[in-house]
């Protein structure tokens, strides 16, 4: 049961409009700033850890795999690849089935850094929710998969982004 806010706290809490689409925003605002701070001094952004921690669960992903679980277009997972590549923390191999596929796979440097930055993503992402009980937490995670999963047909990356003007000639 969680408690009721003080009177200051009241005071200092902004108001919220009670909405689904502009409460996510905001949570996706405080997952990313909480993420940046765990991956503080790391040379990582938040999307390289989770191409990172992608690879790690599921070695051998190919890159159009790897874009679908993060959430990003094919191009911008192959910038990723590169980049992570680049700091010698993935490596891409050519499948053994079909040589169109790159399959991806941590570096003994990826896999050390991984095993010591997941335990400090795991307790900021333990803090983040520690405003509520252990068994709601649990509910609220089964709730988010739910609704993406339900909603899937609308996880297109780039939606929503505005159109550039045509270029004059």
């Amino acid at each position: 049961m969680t408690r009721a806010p003080t009177p200051t706290e009241k005071r200092t809490q902004i108001p919220l409009r009670l909405a689904p689409m502009p409460l996510a925003r905001r949570f996706q605002q405080i997952c990313t700033t909480a993420m940046a701070e765990s991956l503080e001094g790391n040379e990582l952004t938040p999307l390289q850890y989770g191409v990172l921690a992608y690879v790690w669960g599921e070695p051998d992903v190919d890159q159009v795999g790897l874009a679908l679980r993060v959430g990003i277009d094919r191009t911008n997972a192959g910038l990723l690849v590169d980049q992570l590549e680049a700091k010698g923390l993935l490596v891409r191999r050519v499948s053994e089935t079909d040589r169109r596929v790159r399959q991806l796979r941590l570096t003994p440097r990826g896999e050390a850094l991984h095993q010591h930055l997941a335990p400090i993503v795991r307790r900021r992402q333990d803090k983040l929710l520690s405003g509520l009980g252990v068994a709601e937490r649990d509910v609220f995670i089964q709730m988010l998969i739910r609704v993406i999963n339900a909603n899937e047909v609308l996880a297109r990356p780039g939606a929503g982004r505005k159109k550039r003007s045509p270029v004059a000639v």
